[in-house]
């Protein structure tokens, strides 16, 4: 995408929303713009993407969250982010089985960051930190294994 577009999600972000604006800024739209609105609000902003809001192109779908969605929507075809989004989906949707010892910590570090935050703009900047640092430990230990994730 050539120009900065304006994305719309719920207030009060948490695991999802929070990684989901990291993979927006990072892949998608680096000049994105976050509003947030009220989970009781029917009606969404004029001419802004609405992200991890049911009922949204891009949000959870057979059982998967929202992250997911961005990643198949946006043709974003790297192990390390599929990772990550299986880990996202863990800890943000029921599953039968638990794979990714990441998934609860995740989940404890992103809501502390919400608790902590002033707003959830601040949210997402400490929360992109979190997952740019999760990304870099992955890419490290698939290079360091010499295969894949």
């Amino acid at each position: 995408m050539g120009r900065s577009m304006k994305w719309v999600t719920w207030e009060n972000v948490g695991i999802d929303r929070i990684g989901c604006a990291w993979l927006i800024r990072k892949w998608i739209d680096p000049k994105a713009q976050f509003l947030f609105i009220p989970s009781t609000q029917s009606s969404l902003p004029k001419g802004a993407e609405p992200f991890d809001v049911p009922g949204v192109r891009l949000s959870h779908h057979r059982g998967h969250c929202s992250f997911h969605a961005l990643l198949r929507e946006y043709k974003l075809e790297d192990p390390i982010l599929e990772r990550i989004a299986r880990i996202v989906d863990e800890a943000d949707t029921v599953q039968e089985v638990l794979l990714e010892a990441a998934a609860h910590g995740l989940d404890v570090i992103c809501r502390g960051i919400r608790l902590t935050s002033p707003s959830d703009a601040e949210a997402l900047e400490r929360g992109g930190a979190i997952y740019e640092a999760l990304y870099a430990a992955l890419k490290a230990d698939v290079n360091e294994a010499g295969g894949a994730p």
